[in-house]
């Protein structure tokens, strides 16, 4: 098992190389199997590849400022949140910032097992609507 601040910084470059789409990367930092991706609206995937493809419609790009960060050992299992908020730009090349983030991992030896991700994205998104009148 590593401990909380080993996986703490894995979590860092696990996200770092996810926002530089450096995918092959990325995938060194979790389990080949029985991964489990989550992400807002219960959306579910099996592998990074998904997150990506899914997202190309979402934002044109989309970054993190990591602000806090946690490590925890929790059932036998060292565990990571991740805080802050994301800037970037909506597919009509509008920007976006200060929307708040969540990500949390739990770790099946040095590698990512689980990760969990909250963010304000869709209410952004409705307040949009609101305002736009539609």
């Amino acid at each position: 098992m590593t401990d909380p601040a080993s996986a703490i910084e894995r979590a860092l470059a696990y996200l770092a190389a996810m926002e530089a789409r450096d995918l092959d990367t990325a995938g060194g930092f979790v389990v080949a199997t029985d991964l489990e991706l989550i992400f807002p609206g219960g959306r579910t995937f099996a592998n990074i590849r998904d997150i990506v493809a899914n997202s190309s419609g979402r934002y044109r790009f989309v970054k993190k400022r990591i602000e806090t960060r946690d490590g925890w050992i929790s059932d036998g299992r060292v565990r990571v949140m991740i805080a802050g908020t994301l800037y970037g730009e909506w597919p009509d090349g509008s920007p976006f910032d200060g929307i708040r983030f969540v990500d949390w991992f739990e770790f099946e030896g040095d590698r990512i097992l689980k990760q969990h991700v909250w963010n304000d994205a869709g209410e952004r998104l409705i307040a949009m609507q609101k305002e736009a009148g539609t």
